[in-house]
């Protein structure tokens, strides 16, 4: 097998809530969240900002992902597992330097590849993925376990994994978390394409997982040591209707902290419902913090709902990075303390990243609130993305906010978590842009799309055209209603109105305002309306009409450049302003600016202007601002120049080669570094090889 291009054809549209997996199951639909998000599916984005990084996916991250998984062995695992179970007289010692979740760098790649089959159907990769499955069928157990770092040599397995099922789960054996990948990648093919293989595979995993894992008699009382069974066991029960998965799901959630691991690191220090702090692994954290939400959502369990709530409020008021960014420390990838957001040394994994979009996206399924989709805005076009390179070919594991040249993007890693992660998360956006509750339709994500709804089992169609986030115009057009009224909910984004984020972490500094207006026009091309009301208190400007085909919403978002403080109780940032211009975050970076970034001073009233830069054969909208920079003279005496700032989006930088970078820029004279900036290395060059 060899990587290979995808071509583009026409949008394959299937329903996530359309599925029939429950009719051969012969289960009931389950209920599903408060509010229904419009599955990728539905949704057609190839054109934009988000095409740009769709294509970048399809022609480079998701081949090279499948190249890494035939070249680093990922696919010999399966057939040796295939092999022992054929002839149990032959064994194969497992390779020194692999892990036990490399299973899932092959989930997470056929994920990915499941979603852009949505707006680049192609028969070549179809075909690929069903030898990949049956690849990694074969290697099932009669029972439905699938586990290859046991499987393929049952006297000698991997050392993290134990000498029987389950007994060193909590400790590091990933055997439930390969399940989650499994059944999260699963699902999305059946989505897709409509095949069962992979799907049938991963529900007899998951039905033996039901089965041995528990607290009868005869049962592993086991929780996940990495979490994400959870989230993916409750998606499950939302395709099949089977409530056994969803219980199984709050089971692994209900006895964390009661078995035998009971420290922070993987949240079991105390019982979920009693936490009320984000804290240890980072990418734990947030998977966990998903799965509590699920919970939430699809049980309606008040401690549950108060737990979780509790929890993010402890994050965006305490522990979030400017550019969504959790994990402040890579002492275990955790969460530091209380406003402990260190920029040299911030961890920042881009798993955590995508982990805080799912914490976010569920929060706003379950609560109809537009923070959430504040802070989702702002992981996504920052610290998530900053995690693969322009082309998509190279990864950041952690996304610092300083520095002094020890940074560089990475081909692939040996614990390749966060490249197949990124591989699965790019191509699934358009399931994040639309969502219904009854008549009402909101507005969640602002890119070029064209989508297929249903609102109160009516269709709906609408598409937009928009050059967000490099401006803040948005075309939204009714293209199919037959649904008769309902109400259009635009989400109003915080930092077009007065919020930096939904806490006071972070504030705007400069004494400007952004604004916002909305004007319909009606499908005969005249004015229907026109307001400049300020958002509701859910974050979102709703707009209630019977719709006609052509009827459009205009909408206006100012986009000035915004310098922002910190809270001050971060002392990392004291003296310090970062710089954002509609959602994206900005940062200087050395090939744009001949002089020490420690060094530079931003004026108290700063003015900007707005060029544009081609960087690894991207274009991207850059801000260049009066400055001056602080050094002494050979005579001792302070010295003060002046010069000018160029800053470019945070996630492109580390394109250019080795040098500094900062997104804290100093404006008070104290907070100036003049002496030579030390360097700080983390733990294996800038990334840490461990899941």
């Amino acid at each position: 097998m060899r990587p290979f291009t995808i071509r583009f054809s026409a949008i394959l549209a299937l329903s996530l809530f359309a599925l029939n997996v429950s009719a051969k199951s012969g289960k009931t639909l389950a209920a599903g969240y408060p509010i229904s998000p419009v599955p990728f599916t539905s949704v057609k984005v190839s054109e934009g900002f988000w095409g740009q990084r769709l294509q970048a996916a399809r022609t480079v991250t998701v081949p090279l992902a499948f190249s890494k998984c035939e070249e680093t062995g990922r696919y010999r695992n399966f057939d040796n597992a295939a092999a022992h179970m054929k002839n149990p007289a032959k064994v194969f010692d497992i390779k020194e330097g692999t892990f036990p979740f490399d299973d899932t760098d092959p989930y997470k790649t056929i994920e990915g590849a499941a979603y852009l089959l949505q707006t680049y159907p192609d028969k070549r990769l179809e075909h690929y993925l069903d030898s990949v499955i049956a690849i990694i069928g074969s290697a099932q157990e009669p029972d439905g376990y699938l586990y290859t770092a046991r499987t393929q040599n049952p006297q000698k397995p991997h050392p993290w994994s134990g000498m029987r099922r389950w007994t060193k789960e909590e400790e590091g054996s990933h055997e439930l978390y390969n399940l989650g990948h499994m059944v999260e990648a699963a699902i999305a093919h059946y989505q897709a394409t409509g095949k069962r293989s992979f799907l049938d595979i991963a529900i007899r995993y998951a039905d033996c997982v039901c089965r041995e894992v528990g607290n009868g008699a005869g049962q592993a009382r086991v929780v996940p040591g990495h979490q994400i069974p959870e989230m993916a066991l409750a998606k499950l029960y939302l395709v099949t209707g089977d409530k056994k998965y969803l219980n199984e799901a709050k089971f692994l959630l209900d006895e964390r902290g009661k078995t035998t691991i009971t420290h922070d690191y993987s949240q079991a220090h105390k019982p979920v419902i009693e936490q009320d702090e984000a804290v240890g692994h980072a990418v734990r954290a947030a998977y966990m913090y998903a799965g509590m939400a699920d919970v939430a959502a699809l049980t309606g369990d008040s401690a549950y709902i108060k737990a979780i709530d509790r929890i993010w409020d402890n994050i965006v008021t305490k522990k979030l990075y400017i550019t969504g960014g959790i994990g402040a420390t890579n002492q275990g990838e955790a969460f530091g303390k209380n406003y402990e957001l260190p920029n040299l040394t911030a961890y920042c994994e881009t798993c955590a990243a995508i982990g805080n979009v799912y914490v976010n996206h569920r929060l706003f399924l379950l609560h109809g609130e537009s923070k959430y989709y504040d802070v989702l805005e702002r992981s996504l076009y920052n610290g998530l993305i900053s995690g693969m390179s322009l082309d998509g070919g190279s990864f950041f594991y952690p996304n610092p906010l300083a520095s002094e040249g020890q940074h560089q993007r990475q081909p692939w890693f040996g614990c390749a978590c966060c490249p197949s992660n990124i591989c699965r998360f790019i191509p699934s956006i358009p399931g994040y842009v639309y969502a219904v509750k009854d008549q009402n339709v909101y507005v969640n994500l602002f890119l070029a799309n064209q989508s297929a709804l249903s609102v109160g089992g009516k269709s709906v169609k609408l598409s937009q055209k928009t050059n967000y986030p490099w401006d803040g115009d948005i075309a939204l057009t009714v293209d199919e209603n037959r649904a008769g009224e309902f109400t259009l909910k635009v989400r109003v984004p915080g930092w077009a109105d007065t919020q930096v984020v939904p806490s006071d972490l972070y504030t705007f500094c400069d004494g400007h305002t952004a604004g916002y207006n909305f004007r319909v026009m009606s499908s005969d091309g005249k004015i229907a309306y026109t307001t400049q009301m300020e958002r509701t208190s859910d974050g979102y400007f709703s707009i209630t009409r019977k719709w006609k085909k052509g009827d459009r919403v205009e909408i206006r978002f100012d986009m000035p450049a915004r310098t922002i403080r910190t809270n001050e109780e971060v002392s990392a940032d004291q003296g310090r302003v970062c710089v954002e211009r509609g959602p994206l975050v900005y940062c200087a970076e050395h090939p744009d600016n001949a002089f020490n970034l420690n060094s530079v001073l931003v004026s108290r009233l700063p003015s900007f202007t707005m060029g544009e830069a081609t960087i690894a054969g991207t274009t991207v909208r850059t801000l260049q601002t009066l400055a001056q920079t602080l050094s002494y003279d050979n005579a001792g005496r302070l010295d003060v120049n002046d010069v000018t700032l160029t800053m470019i989006p945070y996630y492109a930088w580390a394109h250019r080669g080795r040098g500094q970078m900062a997104v804290w820029l100093p404006q008070d004279v104290s907070a100036v570094r003049l002496q030579k900036a030390v360097v700080v290395k983390q733990k294996g060059n800038g990334f840490y090889n461990g899941e």
